[in-house]
């Protein structure tokens, strides 16, 4: 088998099984097991410089990398770095609280999801909140590990989770971690700039009666929101719910000044069960790309023979 079929068809099983098993108990999972170890990386190694995140990132990445090496199996590999049965399950569950017009449970459960205040936010915020997440999470959690995956064996699903993890760690733009969490967070916005684009292609393909507003929100709108890559992944499912995302919001207390995203109505509780049907919807278009791609391969192979 090419090495080609072998990574596509290894990073689609990767991804049938995440959504058929889930993630690995909390104890057991080797993305916890990592983020332990990048603290006490981050320990031995923090000062408020960029040079000191480089070294730290670069810890990282050779971590992810030998394990990678370590579990050899792309599937494998895949199954572990993806997490989108378990970003649809909580997204769901926050939904269903604003369904049944329980926002204070909403609020609470909504920061497992975004890191954003949601002291203030009302039903249409926690929406908007919801989806923006399940759109740019479906980028880190889905689509990028199985891109990396394909592209890189298990070297690279496993490496790709460490660089998001580290991002999510010390990628925060605050006083600690400007400088030293620089280098995760430029090297995480390179890692998932093709999957996010992947994400938004594939959106538009499952949405084709509003391609255009698609195309048209990705190429206007995105690029004024301060994420290279979430603005794309929030901008193609705004404009395929016809809804406008993004707009003004309170980050770990400090206000930022968002642009909107899509020309339609602001949010509805109902538009979140929309939006986990989308990234549902994208997850099987991904792993049908993979087998499809896996395919041709097998196909060149035997008309070449």
């Amino acid at each position: 088998m090419s090495w080609l079929r072998q990574r596509c068809l290894g990073a689609a099983a990767g991804l049938v099984i995440d959504r058929v098993v889930g993630e690995p108990p909390a104890d057991a999972h080797p993305v916890a097991a990592f983020g332990k170890a990048m603290k006490r990386v981050e320990q031995a190694l923090w000062a408020d410089r960029r040079l000191a995140g480089v070294a730290y990132t670069a810890v990282g990445v050779a971590i992810g990398a030998a394990g990678g090496r370590i579990m050899k199996s792309t599937t494998t590999a895949v199954a572990v770095a993806a997490a989108g049965r378990e970003l649809r399950r909580v997204a769901m569950r926050v939904g269903e609280a604003v369904v049944d017009g329980d926002l204070p449970t909403a609020r609470t459960e909504l920061p497992t999801l975004v890191g954003r205040d949601p002291t203030d936010l009302d039903e249409s915020g926690i929406a908007a909140a919801v989806i923006e997440s399940v759109a740019e999470n479906s980028v880190d959690a889905v689509i990028a590990p199985a891109f990396w995956g394909a592209v890189a064996g298990a070297p690279g699903a496993a490496t790709y989770r460490a660089i998001n993890t580290m991002d999510a760690m010390v990628g925060r733009r605050n006083e600690r971690y400007r400088n030293f969490g620089w280098a995760a967070a430029r090297l995480d916005d390179a890692a998932n700039y093709i999957p996010a684009r992947v994400f938004a292609v594939l959106v538009a393909a499952l949405n084709q009666a509003r391609a255009r507003q698609i195309v048209d929100a990705v190429r206007w709108d995105a690029p004024a929101h301060p994420s290279p890559n979430a603005g794309v992944a929030e901008a193609a499912v705004a404009a395929a719910l016809d809804r406008k995302l993004g707009g003004p919001l309170s980050y770990e207390g400090v206000a930022e000044e968002r642009p909107f995203l899509g020309t339609g109505s602001r949010p509805e509780a109902d538009d979140i069960d929309a939006a986990i049907r989308l990234a549902d919807r994208v997850e099987i278009a991904a792993v049908g790309l993979l087998v499809m791609a896996g395919l041709i391969d097998w196909l060149m192979d035997r008309g070449g023979g």
